[in-house]
């Protein structure tokens, strides 16, 4: 059973970055597809950015695209979501999640999306 942590989360203004990392124990991540999500207070989770953790092919939600880059360290089981140019309505809990296809992940389709780790709060300010 994969078990998943999340990092690197904090205060930061606008225009600023954060890297978020993502650790993984329990099992390698080489059969799985790994992705970004993140919550907003009042609104619903979504997704951010993917990657197939074999091929390293990426994907990412159009409101974070060209700002956040999401890639992976094998070697150590870890994931990471490079953060720049943030904006004050990036604030949210991110939090990484697991899932045998890219697929769920890109659609934020939660049947499939069982692990889950406890998430990092990134609050961006104006």
């Amino acid at each position: 059973q994969v078990h998943l942590v999340e990092s690197g989360g904090g205060l930061v203004q606008a225009g600023g970055s954060l890297r978020l990392s993502c650790k993984a124990s329990g099992d390698t991540l080489e059969s799985y597809a790994v992705g970004w999500f993140r919550q907003a207070p009042g609104q619903e989770r979504e997704f951010v950015a993917g990657i197939v953790w074999s091929a390293g092919n990426t994907y990412y939600a159009d409101s974070v695209k060209g700002r956040f880059t999401i890639s992976r360290d094998s070697a150590n089981n870890r994931m990471y979501l490079q953060m720049n140019s943030l904006k004050p309505e990036d604030t949210a809990v991110y939090y990484c999640a697991t899932s045998t296809d890219i697929i769920p992940i890109v659609s934020a389709d939660y049947r499939y999306l069982h692990i889950w780790g406890q998430g990092t709060l990134v609050t961006v300010s104006s």
